[in-house]
């Protein structure tokens, strides 16, 4: 079949049907880079010998389940349960004086997590223009961290970081699908910002060191929906 021009070949419009279902599921799997935003401590006498606290963006691996349920043309709720594998840092600069007197001599702690994710998130949709749609996204996020360490005990010579194991934030970002014959695929950017107070309190540097910590997550992720 000719356009309306008569020289090109009318475009095919895949799954014209798919955005009217009620509902539906697919998968999601991504890149992850995540880090603290760490609050330095207003201690005098600590800031002496740690002179700053920061958190490096480092690489993560997600897997989840996508259920997708149509309120309107234009707006949908997604229940999106998986698992997320992190791992996180604090790199500590230390003053010269204290690492000649001190046992304490490791420059960076490293938090390994494994989360189990229950985000919640509204998907605002464009005009789909042929096999293309563009949308934004927002929401909560809450993550339990199976890997917490927040009931071991401490060593000053042996310290960990003891974090909370439930990490609750909110997340935002945008997207676009793809309809195919068979299928829909999607590309999608999206930042999780934690909300609730990660530390837990103890007499170690490394914890006294800063006076809040929380969590920030980015995510890369490829969809697919049947």
């Amino acid at each position: 079949m000719l356009s309306a021009t008569g020289l090109l070949p009318a475009q095919i419009q895949n799954l014209s049907n798919f955005d009217k279902n009620r509902l539906h599921y697919g998968i999601a799997m991504g890149y992850m880079q995540s880090k603290f935003t760490v609050r330095y401590t207003d201690d005098d006498a600590i800031r002496e010998n740690i002179q700053g606290v920061r958190s490096y963006y480092i690489p993560g691996f997600h897997l989840s389940i996508i259920g997708d349920l149509r309120i309107n043309e234009f707006l949908n709720l997604r229940l999106i349960p998986g698992i997320s594998f992190l791992d996180r840092n604090l790199s500590y600069a230390l003053s010269d004086d204290y690492l000649a007197t001190s046992h304490l001599l490791d420059k960076e702690r490293m938090v390994e997590s494994v989360y189990g994710d229950l985000p919640l998130e509204l998907k605002v949709r464009a005009v789909r223009w042929r096999n293309f749609r563009p949308y934004v996204i927002g929401g909560i996020r809450y993550g339990f961290d199976f890997a917490s360490l927040k009931n071991n005990k401490n060593e000053n010579d042996k310290s960990i970081i003891r974090l909370a194991s439930s990490d609750f934030g909110y997340t935002a970002g945008v997207g676009f699908d793809f309809y195919f014959p068979y299928f829909k695929f999607a590309i999608e950017l999206k930042m999780s910002f934690g909300l609730n107070e990660l530390k837990i309190p103890d007499e170690t540097y490394y914890t006294r060191s800063f006076e809040s910590i929380k969590s920030r997550i980015f995510t890369l992720s490829i969809t697919v929906e049947g």
